[in-house]
């Protein structure tokens, strides 16, 4: 058997354990879409009417349903993939990542396992999400086809960069709760991207944290994509992003699942 189909059947077999643990457990993976799920539900009916009103003239809440749920997407793949971490770190403090390396296996397909896996969960939880997007009042009427294929590739794309530094996350963290606690930041940089309101409305000292980061140039392109705004340089922007934090990711998480044990 080549390399290519010995590496293939590890990281499959790999991923069937990654997606049996996720079904036995779907609990974990809820509990993680409850903060996309009651933020947007929160902002539209709790603020939707004034947010509207704020974002254009004469908007309303349809309009700020709009406006809010690509970055509630985004946000989402944010909140999924601290699963992984977790995971990720349950197998290094529980030996099984160093039982996996005495046993003669592709050695980065339990990496690959862990990666395919948090990817398929989060398209799963994004669709999710738009469909309680959609039943609220999200309507994205005028995206073409290859307008939609571009979106789902951003997300897909996305989800594959935050699930690598997520990854890496896990591998180096001591406990399962030390690598929750080290992957919040990929639920709290939406919160002072543009998610939620325009970078242009905020004060200019703090306008560049919200558009000089990953989510906001994403954000932004994922809703020129389904609303037919202006994306610009965003779109570019959010791929290189989106491979420097999968290649970093990449480097970090293969670097300590090879270092040797101490």
């Amino acid at each position: 058997m080549s390399a290519l189909a010995l590496a293939v059947r590890d990281s499959t077999t790999m991923l069937r354990r990654n997606l049996l643990h996720a079904r036995r457990y779907p609990s974990a993976t809820l509990n993680l879409l409850l903060t996309p799920i009651m933020m947007l539900l929160l902002f539209v009916y709790i603020f939707g009417d004034v947010m509207g009103a704020g974002i254009g003239a004469g908007g309303d809440r349809s309009e700020y349903v709009a406006y809010l749920v690509p970055g509630i997407l985004l946000m989402t793949i944010g909140s999924t993939v601290i699963g992984a971490a977790v995971h990720v770190s349950m197998d290094m403090n529980e030996g099984l990542v160093a039982r996996f390396r005495t046993m003669a296996i592709h050695r980065t397909s339990v990496i690959i396992g862990h990666v395919v896996g948090s990817v398929l969960q989060c398209l799963a939880s994004v669709v999710l999400v738009g469909a309680v997007g959609v039943a609220i009042g999200f309507r994205s009427t005028d995206a073409t086809v290859l307008e939609w294929l571009a979106a789902f590739g951003l997300i897909a794309l996305f989800a594959l960069a935050l699930t690598w530094i997520a990854v890496g996350m896990g591998m180096s963290s001591p406990s399962p709760e030390a690598a929750s606690n080290a992957a919040m930041p990929l639920i709290l940089l939406p919160l002072i991207s543009s998610a939620f309101i325009p970078a242009s409305t905020m004060p200019g000292w703090f306008r560049p944290i919200a558009e000089y980061q990953p989510f906001t140039p994403a954000i932004e392109t994922l809703r020129g994509l389904l609303l037919g705004s202006e994306i610009g340089n965003d779109g570019w922007i959010a791929v290189a992003w989106c491979v420097a934090l999968t290649a970093l990711g990449y480097v970090w998480a293969t670097a300590r699942f090879n270092r040797d044990p101490e």
